[in-house]
């Protein structure tokens, strides 16, 4: 394969944008194509074999654009399937970092809290790596099921989103924890509303570096660096691009980005 093979980054929606800034930012020379299924969207409801069934579509979908890597940003997916999928598909896959390092290491009163879909949550992927590593730690996971359709929604500042932050978080804080893994990649488009609601003694674990950081070892590891000095990005989606395109805006310089529709199911 070759060494100028693009990378792919998929997501059930727009979130994993956040993890493609982050890539840019740490290897500007290679191309991404990044996948966006925003006509599935919310994936964290679904029976698992769904959520399944759609990743592999996503995965045929990389393969036959030839990419080299494909990172998983999406914690739903990377908790359920990613194990798996490693065994079938002839590129590397890497998928969302947990923040559990960063989070114990950040971490005074070893209380943590992790917000993320219902089915990364009842995959226990956070809990279970946080108190493997540290037993003391209390974990205090909690569901958002408003807060992806917010986002993707563009109603990331306003009532609305202030008021479901609050919902999920205040309790959290009311706890005492003094640490929240962001556990799904969209959180982090409303970062400074979480950030308003915990105040400044909550450190919030942002994975979306250190899922870069990942991508990055492999490809170094297996030599697999581009030639080039400067990449492309490709956005695809399956429903409204234009709204793809504002919210990538939060994001990424769009001039630079071309956009795609593309339908797995056609």
């Amino acid at each position: 394969m070759s060494n100028n093979a693009p990378i792919g980054v998929f997501d059930s929606g727009i979130g994993g944008l956040t993890v493609v800034k982050e890539l840019v930012a740490l290897m500007p020379g290679e191309d991404f194509i990044y996948f966006g299924d925003t006509a599935r969207i919310p994936y964290g409801p679904r029976p698992k074999e769904e959520i399944m069934e759609f990743m592999h579509q996503i995965l045929s979908f990389f393969e036959k654009r030839q990419v080299k890597m494909a990172v998983v940003a999406c914690n739903t997916m990377t908790a359920l399937g990613l194990e798996a999928a490693r065994q079938e598909y002839p590129f590397s896959l890497v998928g969302v970092n947990a923040g559990v390092d960063m989070a114990l290491s950040s971490s005074k009163n070893k209380k943590v809290g992790v917000i993320a879909t219902q089915a990364t949550i009842h995959s226990e992927k956070h809990a279970k790596a946080l108190t493997i590593k540290d037993k003391e730690t209390f974990v205090y996971p909690q569901i958002c099921p408003k807060l992806v359709p917010l986002i993707e929604a563009k109603q990331v500042e306003g009532v609305a989103i202030e008021n479901a932050v609050a919902e999920y978080l205040l309790p959290m804080k009311q706890a005492g924890v003094d640490v929240v893994i962001l556990g799904c990649t969209h959180y982090p488009f409303v970062s400074e509303i979480i950030e308003k609601v915990v105040g400044s003694g909550v450190k919030l674990i942002n994975p979306a570096r250190e899922t870069a950081v990942d991508a990055y070892e492999v490809l170094r590891e297996k030599d697999h660096f581009s030639m080039t000095k400067k990449g492309k990005v490709r956005i695809c989606v399956s429903a409204n691009v234009e709204q793809a395109k504002e919210m990538a805006a939060f994001m990424l310089d769009t001039e630079q980005v071309e956009f795609e529709l593309v339908d797995l199911q056609g």
